[in-house]
């Protein structure tokens, strides 16, 4: 088979629509239907529906993407480490995955390390939520990833290393004129009657569950599509936001923070395929060890008993 083709499928399956697959493959419409019908028949079974705003695929259509994606991966590294090999010396882009808040400041400042100490090294970041970066690794697509184990948690696979990092503390994001800037921890029956805005499903369910324990409910109202669309929110008044405690030092100056009473906490993580590791993600991990420690050091009761995995 053509991976052309496999390329295009994936395309579609990626953006839902075959008009918009077109468009980023500079293809016509038509030849990108030609392709998943030609496909279609090669395997015998239907691979696309569609629906009311585009195409998904079909159960067996799925199962073929997420094969068909690993493969497009490897043989995306296969060309890109012919390329660099330069005079017999294997020369390998970094590729970096990082949650947003970690993306804004630990894993840079890391990176800068790792330069300084190591020298020039072409590298890539890659922003994106926990389960699509842990699953990017799995395929091979990121060289290491830095994860949390916010709501829904870290899927167990075999194939990915897993580090423990340390533990953040979780803060509430505040308009730099509100009456609780400036303030000592906070309880959070404090802040019951406010107005919060999410950005995601985990942060949301760390939110509600600590309201819970303190007895209170938090009225989740507005919703952003991404985390500076939550602090937008903010700092212009309409909200409050429970954010990432490593997110502090890379605020946008209207927002400010204050520490609540028994805070919700997240584990960080660097995750590193088993098979093929990158030559400098052992010394990348050193750096995230090192850039993470003045966020909060854990104690010895903090850490998980298995850091692999």
């Amino acid at each position: 088979m053509d991976l052309t083709v496999w390329r295009t499928f994936v395309t579609v399956c990626r953006l839902g629509s075959l008009s918009a697959a077109a468009a980023e493959l500079h293809h016509t419409q038509s030849a990108v239907s030609r392709q998943i019908a030609g496909l279609e028949r090669q395997l015998g079974v239907a691979l696309m529906e569609r629906h009311a705003r585009g195409v998904r695929p079909t159960p067996a259509g799925e199962v073929f993407r997420r094969h068909a994606l690993a493969t497009l991966n490897e043989a995306d590294r296969a060309v890109r480490a012919v390329r660099d090999a330069v005079d017999g010396a294997y020369n390998r882009p970094l590729t970096v995955g990082a949650t947003p808040s970690l993306a804004a400041g630990i894993v840079p400042e890391a990176v800068r390390s790792l330069l300084k100490q190591a020298g020039p090294l072409r590298w890539t970041l890659h922003p994106g939520l926990s389960a699509q970066l842990h699953h990017r690794v799995m395929t091979g697509d990121l060289d290491i990833a830095v994860v949390t184990d916010a709501p829904p948690g870290l899927p167990q696979d075999p194939r990915v290393e897993r580090r423990f990092l340390g533990l953040d503390d979780m803060v509430v994001a505040l308009p730099d004129d509100h009456p609780q800037a400036g303030r000592g921890p906070v309880h959070m029956r404090t802040l019951a009657e406010q107005t919060w805005a999410e950005d995601n499903d985990g942060s949301a369910a760390l939110l509600r569950q600590h309201a819970a324990r303190a007895g209170v409910s938090a009225r989740i109202d507005l919703t952003a599509a991404d985390l500076p669309g939550k602090l937008a929110l903010v700092a212009t008044g309409h909200a409050i936001a429970l954010i990432p405690g490593v997110l502090t030092r890379a605020l946008r100056p209207d927002v400010t923070t204050v520490p609540l009473v028994d805070p919700p906490t997240r584990g960080i993580y660097a995750i590193t395929p088993r098979r093929d590791p990158h030559p400098s993600a052992a010394s990348l991990l050193d750096h995230l060890l090192t850039a993470f420690a003045p966020v909060r050091t854990p104690t010895a009761s903090d850490r998980p008993a298995a850091t692999a995995m």
